[in-house]
C-alpha cells in the first residue's frame, strides 16, 4: 500500500539559478543519466549545451523537480523540466535518472506534464495522458483522460510563483521535439513509461480511491443541482484549507485564487480555482506521495467530469465541415457568452454556479473568493 503525506505547501528553492544550474551539471558529472524521450535521446547532454540547463527548483516529498526559464510556443507556456526520483535502499548515483519533461499550463489554469505529442500535416496535438471507459448511451467510450497529466496540486503554487518571476519569455519551438516522444497521428493512448507505473500502482486494490468508484457523481443527467459527494469525500471548507495561491490571468479577467483544500475523511485533496467573475474546480488527488517519471501522480480519484468543467471551455461552431458543426465541452444548454479572449471559448458559468459545492464555496470564503490576497500555508 502506497503511503500518504499531507504537505501544507512547497516553496521554490532559495538558491540562485546558478546556483540550481551549477547542482544539476554536478549531479550529471557523478553519472546521473538524462534520459530523454524525445529527440534529444541521441545526445541527451546536448540539453545544456542548447540551453535547457535548469535554474528553478523544489522538492515534492522525495522528488525533485529541476526547472528552466519560462518559454513560449504557438500552442501554450512551458517549463522544460526534470524529475529525479528518490534513491531506493541499494541504488547508487550512477544508476539514478533525470528524465526531461515538458510543464504547461492548460487553460483551466492548471499546470500538466504531457505524455507524449502529434505534429503532421493533419495534426497538432499534446498527449492527454492515459486512456480511461465510459459509458455513454449505452455505449462504452474510450477518452484521454486529461486529469491523469496533471502536476500534483501540491507544486501548482510553486510552478506559478516560479512562472510569475520571469522578466522575459523566450519563444522556443524545439523543446517539444526534443523532450517527447512523437507519436503518429492515429496514437492518442500514451506510451508505456507513462502507463505501467500507474497499472502497477492500482494494480493494488488498497491503492484505489474508494475502490477505485466515483467519489462525486450526479443523479439526475444534466442538472448540476443534483451533484452527490460520497460522504467522507466532500470539500472540508471548515478545517481543510492549506494553502492559498494567487497568479493573474488575462483571459480570466485579472487576479486568480486557488485554493487548496482537504476532503473531509483525509482521504483526498481539492483545488478551487477563484476568478473575479468565476469559480471553478479542478480534478482532484489522493495524497500518495509515489511520483512517476512524469513528475505526477500514479494514483488516480474518479469522479463525473461535468463536475470539473473550468470557468471558460470549447464550444465554437467549426464553419469548415459540411454542414457547420457545433463543438462544445459545455453541457448542453448551459453556454455563456462568448470569451473575448479566445471565441472559441464560453463562459460556463451557467452551469457551474448551480453546483451545490460551488455555492457552498462562495458562502464560505466570500471574501476570500472575491480575489483579497493571501498566501502560504494555513
Amino acid at each position: 500500500m502506497l503511503r500518504t503525506e499531507i504537505v501544507s505547501a512547497v516553496v521554490p528553492s532559495d538558491m540562485t539559478p546558478r546556483q540550481v544550474g551549477h547542482q544539476f551539471r554536478t549531479l550529471t558529472a557523478r553519472g546521473v543519466t538524462i534520459r530523454p524521450a524525445g529527440d534529444a535521446k541521441r545526445d541527451p547532454l546536448s540539453l545544456l549545451s542548447m540551453g535547457y540547463t535548469p535554474k528553478h527548483k523544489f522538492r515534492l516529498f522525495d522528488t525533485t523537480y529541476y526547472l528552466t526559464h519560462l518559454r513560449y510556443d504557438d500552442n501554450f507556456r512551458f517549463f522544460v523540466a526534470y524529475v529525479l526520483l528518490p534513491t531506493s535502499g541499494t541504488e547508487n548515483t550512477r544508476k539514478r535518472s533525470l528524465y526531461p519533461r515538458i510543464f504547461y499550463k492548460d487553460t483551466s489554469l492548471v499546470w500538466r506534464s504531457p505524455s507524449h505529442y502529434i505534429r503532421s500535416d493533419h495534426e497538432n496535438w499534446i498527449g492527454k495522458g492515459d486512456l480511461k471507459y465510459l459509458l455513454r448511451d449505452g455505449e462504452e467510450m474510450e477518452y484521454s483522460a486529461e486529469e491523469t497529466t496533471n502536476l500534483p496540486l501540491e507544486i501548482q503554487t510553486a510552478l506559478d510563483v516560479i512562472s510569475r518571476r520571469a522578466d522575459r519569455v523566450h519563444r522556443d519551438n524545439r523543446a517539444i521535439g526534443l523532450v517527447l516522444r512523437r507519436a503518429p497521428d492515429d496514437r492518442f493512448e500514451p506510451y508505456r513509461d507513462f502507463s505501467l507505473p500507474r497499472r502497477r500502482a492500482m494494480s493494488d486494490q488498497s491503492n484505489r480511491i474508494h475502490g477505485g468508484r466515483y467519489v462525486a457523481y450526479f443523479s439526475r443527467e444534466n442538472d448540476p443541482t443534483s451533484l452527490q459527494f460520497v460522504p467522507g469525500f466532500e470539500p472540508d471548507f471548515e478545517r481543510g484549507t492549506l494553502e492559498v495561491g494567487h497568479l493573474r490571468s488575462r483571459l480570466y479577467g485579472g487576479a486568480v485564487r486557488k485554493f487548496r483544500i482537504l476532503s473531509k475523511n483525509r482521504q483526498i485533496q481539492y483545488q478551487f480555482v477563484a476568478a473575479p467573475r468565476q469559480v471553478w474546480i479542478l480534478p482532484p488527488q489522493a495524497l500518495t506521495t509515489e511520483i512517476s517519471s512524469y513528475g505526477v501522480r500514479t494514483i488516480d480519484v474518479d469522479a463525473d467530469d461535468d463536475l470539473f468543467v473550468p470557468g471558460y471551455e470549447y464550444h465554437f461552431i467549426d464553419e469548415t465541415e459540411e454542414p457547420p458543426r457545433l463543438w462544445s465541452q459545455i453541457p448542453s444548454g448551459f453556454a455563456g457568452e462568448a470569451s473575448e479572449v479566445d471565441p472559441s471559448r464560453a463562459d460556463a458559468s451557467p452551469w457551474i454556479e448551480k453546483l451545490p459545492v460551488i455555492q457552498q464555496f462562495r458562502r464560505a470564503m466570500p471574501v476570500m473568493s472575491r480575489g483579497r490576497r493571501r498566501e502560504g500555508g494555513r
